[in-house]
């Protein structure tokens, strides 16, 4: 079936396509490749070496199979009497679409459909298969978005443990009071047996002041310095109290939140996060938001999303678990901190 084509030889004619053709073709997609590979990370920054390489070979792969089709075209044409050197331009300044245009000529003048039939098939199919493979890289939006981030979303976060039990209440101690009139008033019945009641010793309000069991008429609650047993005995036990002790200091927090221009002011160590590969074919631009916890040293401790397309949040948290801190004094000692980190992402124009 294929002893006609330009790509086989042919048991009736010698192929057009002879060794030197290939090899001539193979050389020059050669040499484009490698100067892609070399000359594209010079003329524009920042790309990455994986581009380099794709885009390297996919010209190159243009411009061997456009050598091939120069070399076809003269070879074919000087064999049958054609005009080389005309044929060659207009292959050279119409790619594909001027071999097509010689196909259909040299079919016309030899009579010979077969030979040109064939290699517009071949042509028309690999456009077909290319079209539908590289659609969905360019056009990303026509991609179904709500299947697509079934597949990408992130998992949810696992529930919080529940709260410890909340501590039972110590039961009020009661404190029986027993007054002089209680003491003083007869009993009505005698009891047989009799309870010896003992009164537990009350806080004192003042430690310097004195007053009577069950109060006086008329009295002051706590006692007065110039009551039963005079100034001087109050003046004395006042001056004998010790002085109340000092406030308690309150313990410093373990650990505070602070927001995120006092977070960027304290930053020491910030490498740049590596823009996904994927992401960056599909035009995804946007910004990664992460909560973290920044340990006394000033290393990052935990990460979590908040949220953010799901392309770049592997690689927002590989770059902030490598950022640095100073350390944040709180009371002249370091203690922890609770923020939030924007890694935004953005695509050169």
């Amino acid at each position: 079936m294929f002893e006609d084509t330009l790509l086989e030889s042919s048991p009736k004619s010698a192929p057009t396509l002879t060794r030197k053709h290939w090899l001539i073709s193979i050389a020059i997609g050669v040499a484009v490749f490698l100067a892609g590979y070399f000359l594209l990370p010079v003329v524009s920054f920042g790309v990455e070496t994986k581009v380099v390489v794709a885009q390297s070979i996919i010209v190159a792969v243009l411009v061997t199979a456009l050598a091939l089709i120069l070399c076809y075209v003269v070879a074919d044409a000087g064999r049958h009497g054609f005009n080389k050197v005309g044929w060659f331009i207009v292959n050279l300044l119409l790619p594909f679409v001027g071999f097509v245009i010689y196909l259909i000529y040299s079919a016309v003048k030899t009579g010979d459909w077969y030979r040109a039939t064939l290699p517009i098939a071949y042509m028309v199919e690999a456009i077909i298969v290319g079209m539908l493979v590289l659609y969905p890289l360019i056009y990303t939006e026509a991609l179904p978005k709500a299947q697509l981030m079934t597949f990408l979303a992130a998992p949810p976060p696992p529930p919080p443990p529940p709260p410890p039990p909340a501590a039972a209440a110590p039961a009020p101690k009661i404190i029986k009071r027993v007054s002089a009139e209680d003491i003083m008033r007869a009993p009505t019945v005698i009891p047989k047996n009799i309870a010896q009641i003992k009164d537990e010793p009350e806080p004192a309000p003042n430690a310097g002041a004195v007053g009577v069991v069950g109060g006086v008429p008329g009295g002051v609650p706590g006692g007065s310095f110039g009551g039963v047993l005079g100034g001087v005995i109050g003046g004395v036990l006042s001056a004998a109290a010790p002085p109340p002790p000092p406030p308690p200091k309150a313990a410093a927090p373990k650990r505070i939140r602070v927001g995120g221009q006092v977070e960027s002011a304290k930053l020491i160590f910030k490498p740049n996060p590596e823009y996904p590969p994927l992401a960056k074919m599909a035009r995804i631009q946007g910004t990664v938001r992460l909560e973290a916890i920044i340990s006394k040293d000033g290393t990052i401790q935990d990460l979590k999303v908040l949220n953010g397309h799901p392309l770049l949040v592997k690689a927002a948290i590989e770059a902030v678990q490598r950022w640095r801190y100073q350390p944040t004094l709180l009371n002249g000692e370091p203690c922890e901190v609770v923020t939030e980190i924007d890694v935004i992402f953005t695509l050169a124009e």
